[in-house]
């Protein structure tokens, strides 16, 4: 399992060759990123590190999941009265957290995104069917009208990230206006919530 991103064509991520599609992106395999997986699969990892570790990461993610929002060209002018050709974030992006464990993905969002507005979904899985149900939700009210990044760091099934999806488009929102977040997955879950 590697981390993924749903969603992504820039660097630092690798072209997808493993024949999930041109909608899973996943980042490039650097010693740092080979570092951080380490530390948070070694079982002797203390909380302490395995939390700064973890938080690296998700920041890592969250970044390379920005380069799908869009965009648009912006003027400046420096401190030193030079014109820069920039960019800005067009309004209307949001993050929704898939509860409990997307919860942890949200402070790395934050720190990119200062005033981002963030919604959350608990979804769990029935006991004896194994099916996912939801049991809270709540979005900004306009979710509908903007791009979602969906936080959920670890996909072993994508039956709870499938539903999340399911729900956000009863709220109107598009499909194609959904990125996944996510860390740690498993080849199955990825082609059933590309699928």
């Amino acid at each position: 399992m590697e981390p993924d991103l749903i969603q992504n064509s820039l660097p630092p991520t690798m072209p997808n060759d493993d024949g999930y599609g041109s909608n899973v992106i996943r980042l490039r395999m650097t010693d740092q990123i080979k570092e951080l997986q380490t530390v948070l699969r070694d079982k002797s990892t203390c909380r302490g590190d395995f939390i700064i570790f973890a938080d690296r990461l998700i920041r890592l993610v969250v970044e390379e999941g920005l380069n799908e929002l869009p965009y648009h060209k912006h003027v400046i002018t420096t401190p030193a009265g030079c014109s820069y050709d920039g960019l800005r974030y067009i309004r209307g992006n949001c993050g929704v957290s898939i509860m409990r464990s997307g919860e942890a993905m949200e402070q790395g969002l934050r720190d990119c995104c200062r005033s981002i507005r963030i919604g959350k979904i608990l979804i769990q899985s029935d006991e004896e069917t194994h099916e996912a149900k939801v049991y809270y939700a709540k979005f900004p009210p306009d979710v509908h009208t903007r791009k979602v990044l969906l936080m959920y760091p670890i996909m072993s099934t994508g039956n709870t990230v499938i539903k999340a999806v399911e729900v956000l488009k009863q709220h109107g929102v598009r499909e194609e206006n959904i990125i996944v977040l996510n860390l740690f997955c498993t080849p199955i879950a990825v082609r059933l919530v590309v699928k």
